[in-house]
């Protein structure tokens, strides 16, 4: 049996929807990051024995099996194969376990677990021809299926996050994103200005380096009038790449090449499909145990910030250190490119760790209709 070992992890830049990667098409983003990697870790692309692509919706640009469309466009030889799936927002956190798990069996020696999102070219729910009530009459009866944006005010009103605290949670997310001096994990990718001139984009686009208060304190509730969730606290719709290497660690050494983390733990659990967000809670206490740790024992967390609320109810319950909760901000101020967002994830855990001489990340992200992933890593 292998011992599947992460080798390196990347990602574009997050862009806003409409912005500075507008008239770039999504198998081409995805190229980028699939050619970067490999250039990155010097590895002959012709080793890669499968390309596993996360995105969540699969339509237009991005049907037809985005992965391997992108794998031809990378330029990678034609025998790579790929493949393309769909565990909503979890999604390239997905692919990224399929590709352990494969070399973790001995399948294969080198795999890539990536993903990729264009929101402005490919909008949210395109797949879903008439909207969220195209679904099964029956699903929206008996199991509520909601929008998540309601599943974020339920677990406001469970765990009593008042408006003051999702505000403060995603100013802080834009501080901590401002603050990082340099962006390891992300590759420089050419995009456009406002007035369509070439420029390159080395950082994310939506942060906000200064955060007005009483302006955030001024937008609108989403989806309640007297609700708390709005668009300043709420992930940001955004374009962008993510992409993994994980190789068995015996063949990557073997051919010369450095580990850089080992997997302790891959976990996806489903959970209350109305509540729909927190599954985070259940799927940390789970991949801890599996990894046989203690949440003090992390020296980095990712929660994807799909919502503040989401973040602060899944603190509320776990008691983390929150100095350690998404120390470089997270979606709220990076962005939530669908497919894309838990490679890049990821990528920003794994270098944080690196920069941090941490050893333990743990990486955790709600789903859609009640499920959650999660991953454990310790750095080599």
């Amino acid at each position: 049996m292998g011992e599947p070992v992460i080798l390196e992890a990347v990602r574009t830049p997050f862009a806003r929807r409409d912005g500075a990667l507008r008239e770039t098409r999504p198998d081409e983003l995805l190229a980028g990051a699939l050619s970067g990697l490999v250039e990155r870790v010097g590895l002959d692309p012709g080793l890669v024995e499968d390309v596993i692509c996360g995105c969540v919706t699969q339509t237009g640009e991005q049907g037809a099996n985005v992965g391997r469309l992108a794998v031809m466009l990378a330029g990678f030889p034609v025998e790579v194969p790929a493949v393309t799936l769909n565990r909503m927002c979890g999604s390239s956190q997905q692919a990224v376990h399929f590709a352990a798990q494969a070399i973790a069996a001995g399948d294969m020696a080198y795999a890539i677990g990536c993903g990729v999102e264009s929101m402005t070219r490919v909008p949210m729910f395109s797949d879903i021809h008439g909207g969220f009530e195209r679904l099964n009459p029956r699903l929206l009866r008996e199991r509520e299926l909601i929008h998540q944006g309601e599943s974020a005010e339920r677990i406001a009103e469970r765990w009593k996050i008042t408006r003051e605290d999702a505000d403060s949670l995603s100013a802080e997310s834009h501080r901590r994103a401002s603050a990082r001096k340099e962006h390891p994990e992300i590759l420089p990718t050419r995009g456009l200005d406002a007035e369509g001139g070439e420029i390159e984009l080395a950082s994310d686009e939506g942060v906000r380096h200064r955060v007005d208060p009483e302006k955030m304190a001024q937008l609108r509730p989403v989806f309640r009038e007297d609700g708390i969730v709005t668009a300043g606290n709420s992930s940001q719709i955004s374009d962008g790449a993510s992409a993994v290497l994980v190789a068995d660690r015996e063949a990557a050494e073997a051919d010369g090449l450095r580990p850089k983390a080992r997997f302790l733990a891959r976990v996806a659990v489903g959970d209350d499909p109305t509540m729909q967000l927190t599954g985070v809670i259940p799927a940390t206490r789970l991949a801890l145990k599996k990894a046989g740790i203690s949440i003090a024992d992390l020296d980095w967390i990712e929660v994807n910030e799909a919502f503040a609320t989401v973040v602060l109810a899944w603190a509320a319950e776990l008691e983390p250190d929150m100095e350690k909760v998404n120390p470089w901000g997270g979606a709220i101020a990076h962005g939530h490119p669908l497919g894309a967002t838990g490679g890049g994830l990821m990528a920003k855990m794994l270098h944080g760790l690196e920069a941090t001489d941490g050893q333990l990340g743990l990486q955790v992200m709600c789903i859609g209709h009640g499920m959650a992933t999660a991953t454990v890593i310790e750095r080599l």
